[in-house]
């Protein structure tokens, strides 16, 4: 065992405890698949603004930030102060209420698309929503989505390619279910003017900035030509903004790129750090959950149906609620942007100070991570070399988390999400935490 895995051992011995007590209750020991981690996932206690500290009292610079859910940090004061009054008040009514007016009025103020709005607890149900609200207005059935673009775990969309089969396939998935989704590769225009050109597509699904919240990027011009074509063959655009909602802009990459979808699936920021999700677009289409009076046959047999225990649960629409406004006046995604752009400028200097193979490179407050090979350094921020980026390679991967865990630095996989509340401190104990890591892993022979 080397002594960058030895630490992490010696600096987590509380967390290995709950570890071992979570593997006799949940699969693999976790509730989450992004948090199964060898030899043990690390346990937090608490946290705030852009940091948290684990059972061990460990400090660490965050950026999971609730898998991407807190653009204005862990514990905002006034999102905090929102949802203990929407508690006093009560935590579920059965009933309709004013907080899910007022945060419907938000989104429909800063989404571009927006003209009708209808919330869900998450966002694959936003996702699984988006589809069938698609189907149902278009009358068609299939669906054509983006090779590794994540949508959540729904059925359409859980499946992943594999090599020997142009097929999507899923465990626990019933044959034949994918015989109505096409999916095509990324940046290739032409193969998804093919893939449209019949005329029999009800939507289109991408997440706009590229696969897994922009780790394979997708350029701006491919986003906008997906919305003529898709434009010119009747078929829907549906961007997911479960991420890039409301951190990008205000009003998300379509705000920040100019490009209207005419449905887009919302979660995480939406909710203000709490459980909720939402579509919203255009009218005609989100009518198609309409109950009208009188109307049986379309009640019974046009509508889209749609249920749902907790939608718009009053505590998460008081958090949504107080942090959309904040988001809409306080230039949350402005400071969120230049944190980032600090943090890969200082990466990238001391990539280069010290010979690292390896590159950082960030779209919006979004950043990503190469390293164990000679990645290009991009001439500023985005990643702008013609070949694609390829992360951090496996070897690397887990002594790499090892070492920044020990040097108090937790990533979302290959990079990580910046909030408002981050800033230079965290940027340079970022950055020397990476220094002492890129020693850590020299010493052992691991990084070139």
């Amino acid at each position: 065992m080397g002594k960058i895995l030895e630490t992490f051992e010696a600096m987590h011995a509380r967390s290995k405890a709950y570890a071992d007590r979570a593997r006799h209750v949940f699969p693999s020991g976790v509730t989450h698949d992004a948090r199964a981690f060898a030899p043990w996932p690390i346990y937090v206690e608490r946290a705030a603004g852009g940091r948290k500290w684990d059972v061990d009292g460990n400090q660490y610079v965050d950026y999971i930030g609730g898998h991407g859910a807190l653009l204005l940090g862990h514990n905002r004061p006034e999102v905090m102060e929102a949802i203990r009054a929407a508690l006093e008040r009560g935590t579920h009514f059965g009933s309709s209420h004013d907080l899910e007016v007022e945060w419907g009025e938000q989104v429909l103020k800063m989404v571009p698309c927006g003209e009708r709005v209808r919330f869900t607890s998450s966002g694959t149900e936003a996702t699984m929503m988006a589809l069938r609200l698609a189907r149902a207005f278009t009358g068609r059935e299939r669906v054509v989505k983006l090779a590794e673009h994540f949508h959540g775990w729904h059925d359409l969309v859980v499946g992943r390619l594999r090599p020997d089969d142009p097929h999507p396939h899923s465990p626990g998935v019933p044959e034949g279910f994918y015989d109505s989704l096409t999916i095509v590769e990324p940046g290739d225009a032409g193969a998804l003017g093919e893939a449209l050109a019949g005329r029999d597509v009800a939507a289109m699904i991408l997440e706009p900035t590229g696969a897994h919240w922009g780790t394979e990027p997708l350029a701006r011009e491919y986003l906008q030509e997906a919305r003529r074509l898709t434009a010119e063959t009747g078929t829907l655009l549906v961007m997911d903004e479960v991420i890039t909602g409301f951190r990008m802009a205000p009003g998300g990459c379509q705000e920040r790129w100019g490009v209207t979808p005419d449905l887009s699936s919302h979660a995480k920021i939406l909710a203000g750090g709490l459980p909720g999700g939402c579509v919203t677009g255009r009218a005609e289409v989100i009518s198609m959950l309409e109950i009208r009076d009188e109307d049986a046959e379309w009640n019974s047999k046009r509508r889209v149906s749609h249920q749902g225990t907790y939608n718009a649960n009053p505590a998460a629409a008081a958090a949504g609620l107080t942090a959309l406004r904040l988001i809409e006046t306080q230039g949350e995604c402005e400071r969120a942007d230049a944190t980032t752009a600090a943090l890969v400028r200082g990466l990238n200097a001391l990539f280069r100070e010290l010979s690292v193979p390896g590159s950082a490179w960030c779209v919006s407050s979004m950043w990503h991570l190469n390293l164990g090979y000679e990645a290009p350094i991009p001439e500023d921020l985005k990643w702008d070399a013609r070949e694609a980026p390829r992360g951090v390679l496996p070897a690397l991967a887990r002594p790499l988390r090892w070492a920044l865990f020990n040097h108090g630095v937790d990533l979302m996989g290959n990079g990580g999400m910046v909030s408002s509340a981050h800033g230079p401190a965290e940027v340079d104990a970022t950055v020397g935490a990476f220094r002492a890591a890129v020693g850590d892993l020299r010493a052992e022979g691991l990084l070139g």
